[in-house]
């Protein structure tokens, strides 16, 4: 049995998971620790993944090597393009996923992944080591545990494993803390109070003290989960319907997973509330921990409970309810929209007031949970911790909500910590790269106020960021990096090719005046009046790529030829099977289903061309701030003509780069002109 480790993973939620896959398939010894290895990668709330924004950052895990979009694809019981009515700089895709399964694929991937190995147990302290800081070590070798004084955070000291409750010590040379809301986690139903980092299962304890001696900021944060109610008990006939798209795709862009067969989905369902449904919640608004006082931790506004809804919307008379089954072979549904701390005796009564769950029977009632977080400004962009070498944090410990917020952390900090012991350069992404570039950006640079959520608003880069693109944008980072496996680069390389060679040939294929006059009038566009190339016509927002390649014109047949160029040799051939499936199924045309994601990319980059480059001068630009670096130690008081607070907070934040300094609050423009003086640039 190992005791010594390279890197240490504590907790297994979907930040842990990540981590310790990515740093152990990069080649590094990689010991999990949690409290129950058959919950890895357990979907504590909702058991869906993606959605708006949270879409595009499981495609970009998926591009760089991650596991999050081939574990979603491999369990998904619905699958949603969602905001397809919209531009597709919004387009998210968002899958409903058999909860169960999606863990036991977790559990399997991580059982199989060689380097890696998990524990059952539970961390109570991490390990330091100071050097120079004698006096302020115990007989333990901690730093700063003597008489209970916290360390300078300018001190040197180094993390050197973790204890656990069974008393056990393991070291290693990194540590990774991804404990989600199991840092002194305490679940609130009513005036009810049960410590706890999920419905039945316990909380860590001194993880915090550990940290706190060390000097570390600490704060506490709130979210919820709603009722879990039985399937059985409700009447689907009353309530509307909610199915999958027509077509479903996928996550992962490798050759490992298909997307779900379109009759394979299950459907969702929506309810509304009702007047009737607030008087029966406000009746317990005395008794609600969120209400009177009881639960001080920040709560996510974009996720609120029922009665933040009724407090902050008390105009609305109704809320819209999504109703999601939890998987395949289980009756238990999640009640998306009801997240609430009210006595379960409340609940019940709210619940029994919907139509169509008048009857429900409650499996599990909804709840409140505060837990401690640590304020990541405290972090570099590597997610190490600025106050302890090679210590990382991931997921909701930084102050985040959402799986995927948490699985894109766990990545790169599996990553970097990976390349540390390594002695590689970092891995950072920027903000006009990745979506996971703009999260942890904000998160080290901004802070938190409340639980962060990704949206496409927080991108300013979001029409090169879209979900269409991640593999192009960041599958040669994770090649580069070692995550990306020849198979995978090969695909990768293949699909660029089509995506080159189609967009080519589109650009270049001429249009006569006539050729589509009946598909354009049917779209209600103007009939072109001369020949033009089929790009000019694609540049229409009513026009669809797919459209024309399943058409009976010359454009459709040219169109067709040329995939099947790429499919056979043998074109003829090729082209006639086309032609005998296009004419007996034109709702599903299968071959279509290799070349979908093609069609779809050369579409948006002709649609969007002129903002694509608009955005990429932009970004050519705002770069130049990233490339001038600020001396590590530079004494930012000494600039007298920077304001007090621009020196106040440059003095905490340490910002590597004149790009950092721009995007912490309270630095102005004025300030940025101040330093680019000072380093004559």
């Amino acid at each position: 049995m190992r005791l010594d480790w390279d890197i240490i993973v504590v907790g297994a939620g979907h930040a842990g998971c990540e981590a310790a896959a990515a740093a152990a398939k990069l080649g590094s010894r990689v010991l999990l620790v949690t409290m129950d290895v058959t919950k890895a990668g357990a979907m504590s709330c909702n058991p869906a993944v993606g959605g708006v924004a949270k879409g595009q950052i499981v495609r970009e895990i998926d591009a760089l090597g991650g596991q999050m979009g081939i574990i979603t694809d491999r369990s998904t019981i619905q699958f949603r393009m969602l905001n397809r009515s919209k531009g597709a700089a919004v387009w998210s895709p968002r899958a409903q996923c058999d909860k169960e399964r999606f863990s036991a694929l977790w559990l399997r991937t991580l059982q199989t992944t060689p380097g890696l190995f998990m524990w059952q147990d539970s961390v109570v302290e991490l390990v330091f080591e100071g050097e120079g800081a004698g006096d302020e070590r115990d007989s333990g070798g901690a730093c700063g545990e003597g008489n209970d004084r916290r360390v300078d955070a300018r001190s040197v000291c180094r993390v050197t494993g973790v204890r656990t409750a069974l008393g056990v010590e393991f070291s290693a040379r990194a540590v990774i803390l991804t404990a989600g809301t199991f840092l002194d986690g305490r679940i609130h139903v009513g005036q009810a109070q049960v410590e706890g980092g999920r419905a039945g299962e316990a909380a860590s304890k001194g993880l915090t003290e550990s940290l706190l001696r060390l000097g570390f900021e600490v704060g506490r944060m709130k979210t919820g989960t709603p009722a879990r109610i039985d399937g059985r008990t409700i009447d689907f006939t009353r309530l509307v319907r909610q199915d999958g798209d027509e077509e479903p795709s996928r996550f992962s862009f490798s050759t490992e997973t298909q997307p779900i067969a379109r009759e394979s989905q299950l459907p969702c369902y929506i309810a509304v509330t009702t007047p009737e449904v607030h008087d029966a919640l406000r009746e317990g608004f005395d008794r609600s921990p969120l209400l009177d006082g009881t639960i001080r931790g920040i709560g996510p506004r974009y996720c609120p409970s029922i009665e933040d809804k009724l407090r902050t919307f008390a105009d609305k008379d109704s809320h819209q309810l999504f109703l999601e089954p939890e998987g395949v072979t289980t009756t238990e549904w999640y009640v998306n929209g009801f997240s609430s701390s009210l006595p379960f005796e409340v609940q019940a009564a709210a619940l029994s007031k919907i139509e169509g769950l008048e009857g429900a029977h409650i499996l599990k009632p909804g709840y409140a949970i505060e837990y401690d977080y640590f304020p990541p400004t405290q972090l570099h962009h590597t997610l190490a911790t600025r106050q302890v070498p090679n210590l990382y944090f991931a997921g909701q410990v930084n102050g985040t909500t959402g799986y995927e917020e948490a699985a894109a952390q766990g990545l790169m900090a599996g990553i970097n910590a990976h390349r540390a012991l390594a002695e590689q350069e970092p891995f950072v992404l920027r903000r006009d790269e990745a979506y996971i570039g703009v999260l942890i950006d904000d998160l080290v640079t901004k802070g938190v106020d409340e639980p962060y959520r990704m949206f496409t608003s927080r991108a300013e880069y979001r029409i090169l960021l879209r979900q269409d693109n991640a593999d192009l944008r960041l599958t040669p980072r994770g090649r580069e990096i070692g995550l990306v496996d020849e198979a995978r680069w090969a695909n990768f390389e293949q699909k660029k090719q089509r995506v080159e060679s189609l967009r080519g040939f589109v650009r270049g294929l001429s249009i006569a005046g006539d050729d589509l006059r009946d598909y354009l009038i049917s779209r209600r566009s103007t009939p072109l009046t001369q020949g033009r190339k089929l790009d000019f016509i694609l540049a229409r927002s009513e026009i669809s790529l797919r459209d024309v390649v399943e058409s009976q014109t010359e454009a459709g047949k040219a169109l067709r030829e040329f995939i099947a160029e790429w499919e056979s040799a043998d074109v003829a051939r090729k082209k006639q099977d086309l032609e005998q499936e296009l004419s007996k199924n034109k709702a599903n045309v299968g071959f279509l289903k290799h070349w979908a994601e093609e069609i779809e990319q050369v579409e948006v980059e002709i649609k969007y061309r002129g903002y694509i480059e608009r955005e990429k001068l932009i970004a050519e630009k705002l770069q130049r701030l990233e490339d001038i670096a600020i001396p590590a130690g530079f004494d930012f008081t000494s600039l007298a003509s920077l304001t007090i607070e621009a020196r106040q907070k440059l003095t905490r934040m340490r910002p590597a780069t004149i790009g950092h300094a721009a995007r912490i609050p309270g630095v102005s423009p004025a300030d940025i002109n101040v330093l680019l003086v000072h380093f004559g640039r």
